[in-house]
């Protein structure tokens, strides 16, 4: 394995984190702390609590789910898209550097950026609503299991996109959708039973249901089910990843 090329490529994509540090860090701090006000503050001390756990502590789960996949997917999409869009994609292409390579460090550099910033909002939760995590191994496994299979389809995407709207689509047609539809503020128990089995076909659902019981013990899901979906997903975003690179799909023409 060529060590010296992963670090060169992971060293240069964390750079450009500290660069843009108002945009990859604060930004979404800011953002998530005005939730943590509107919904944990003003609207959920006249929400019930739900499965014993107060409104205010009950969505930090998926609240910091929601910023994780969200820039997980931004960081590896924007990360591969540019080398593409400025032509040097050719030079990484033509250097002693395997697919798997060019895989893991750039995959690498995103994750490690959204477990940054998913540890950074955890930090700032705990100013605004009592935190506690009952299974604190499993909630980091989760927390880097998410990021990595979502930087994943992130670097998927970057590859597929040809233009910056392309680059978008996903994320805010679809992955932003299925967060919020995917009980980042509720339990889908609260849900009629037929819109129950509906957001079960919701991927998302498994991830925040699989982080929030490792914060209070309560899912929606079984935690074997949440864990074998997000496995899954990685198992399929790693799968099309290296054939997109081995082909040459979109990069190449």
């Amino acid at each position: 394995m060529n060590i010296p090329a992963i670090l060169a490529i992971y060293r240069f994509e964390m750079a450009r984190t500290r660069r843009t540090i108002l945009q990859s860090i604060i930004s979404p701090v800011i953002s998530t702390s005005l939730y943590f006000v509107v919904f944990g503050a003003a609207i959920g001390s006249r929400i019930a609590e739900i499965d014993g756990i107060s409104y205010g502590a009950f969505i930090v789960p998926g609240l910091v789910m929601l910023s994780l996949l969200t820039h997980s997917i931004s960081n590896a999409s924007f990360g591969i898209f540019f080398p593409k869009f400025n032509r040097t994609i050719y030079e990484l292409l033509s250097a002693p550097v395997s697919h798997f390579e060019v895989v893991v460090s750039y995959v690498g550099a995103a994750a490690t950026k959204s477990i940054i910033l998913g540890v950074i909002i955890l930090a700032t939760a705990g100013l605004f609503v009592p935190l506690h995590i009952d299974h604190p191994l499993w909630m980091i496994f989760f927390l880097v299991l998410t990021a990595v299979t979502f930087s994943l389809l992130g670097f998927v995407i970057g590859i597929w996109a040809d233009n910056f709207e392309k680059l978008q689509l996903v994320p805010l047609l679809i992955v932003t959708p299925l967060t919020f539809l995917g009980g980042s503020f509720y339990s889908i128990q609260m849900l009629p039973p037929f819109w129950q089995a509906v957001t079960l076909f919701n991927p998302v659902v498994y991830l925040i249901s699989g982080f929030r019981w490792s914060f209070y013990g309560v899912a929606d899901v079984a935690v074997w089910i949440s864990l074998a979906m997000t496995a899954s997903f990685l198992a399929l975003f790693i799968a099309i990843a290296t054939w997109m690179l081995r082909t040459g799909y979109r990069l190449k023409s």
